[in-house]
């Protein structure tokens, strides 16, 4: 995967994220859990958020290639995953998306 660019990837978890995740020193779990420190975390491992027995039971480790696919398509990925998102097709905006995590380590 290409090397994503982090202001267009900002935009994009704006546009598409933000309304059930969030990033940065305040981020708590809502209606999805909160995204800091995500690659090399064990999937379903936020203590403050209630996954599906799908997610917690996946086995996933995060790393681009991991959550590019799950960025993909969630449901194909993990199925009964509670995230309800129909999924980025486009490849260059999902390494964007990748590279605006990245900076929340």
């Amino acid at each position: 995967m290409a090397a994503g660019d982090v202001e267009a990837g900002k935009a994009m978890f704006a546009a598409r994220c933000a309304s059930c995740h969030a990033v940065g020193p305040m981020a708590t779990s809502g209606f999805g859990p909160q995204l800091n420190r995500l690659f090399n975390r064990r999937a379903g491992s936020v203590p403050d958020y209630d996954y599906s027995t799908a997610m917690k039971q996946s086995g996933i480790v995060w790393d681009d290639k991991t959550l590019a696919t799950f960025i993909a398509n969630p449901g194909k990925t993990v199925p009964g995953t509670k995230m309800r998102f129909w999924g980025i097709g486009n490849e260059r905006k999902v390494a964007d998306l990748l590279a605006y995590l990245h900076t929340f380590k």
